[in-house]
């Protein structure tokens, strides 16, 4: 069980089905997890930023994870991708590529603008299931995250 501050998540996903998979599947860990779905680039851009509407940051905090697809209205994933990196306050975000795109070009970008993985999603469910529960694992319990290695040090 996760212990200290919860894991927010933001998951930028334009595919309704695809953000309920992540969500029930990452509900399935009952870890103390925040899950902010935003269904564009603009949005996630807005949401980080904090511009637009998204200025309050008890209603929109910074993430600890951004799982970001790449095919995106609006504004392209790896563009967000491009941007966060640019930033010097958001650059250190953990950014998992979360994307149907297995094209070589797509991978080089993401980790060329600083994605910290790339997951390609599978077709049949039941593989994408599993993506996520191992995703679940390393990211939600076994990753230190920048709020979490500090708080029991004195």
């Amino acid at each position: 069980m996760l212990t200290g501050n919860p894991i927010h998540i933001l998951l930028v996903e334009d595919d309704p089905a695809h953000a309920e998979i992540v969500r029930r599947n990452l509900a399935d860990f009952r870890l103390a997890n925040r899950l902010t779905h935003v269904e564009d680039g603009q949005a996630a851009l807005d949401y980080l930023f904090r511009q637009n509407g998204h200025t309050d940051p008890e209603k929109y905090p910074r993430p600890d994870l951004v799982l970001l697809d790449l095919r995106l209205p609006k504004v392209d994933g790896l563009e967000v991708l491009h941007r966060l990196k640019a930033d010097t306050t958001l650059r250190s975000l953990p950014v998992v590529v979360l994307t149907t795109s297995s094209a070589e070009g797509d991978v080089l970008a993401a980790y060329g603008y600083g994605a910290g993985s790339y997951l390609a999603k599978p077709v049949d469910f039941e593989k994408f299931r599993r993506l996520l529960e191992a995703f679940g694992f390393y990211w939600l319990v076994w990753n230190q995250y920048p709020h979490a290695a500090g708080v029991n040090q004195g």
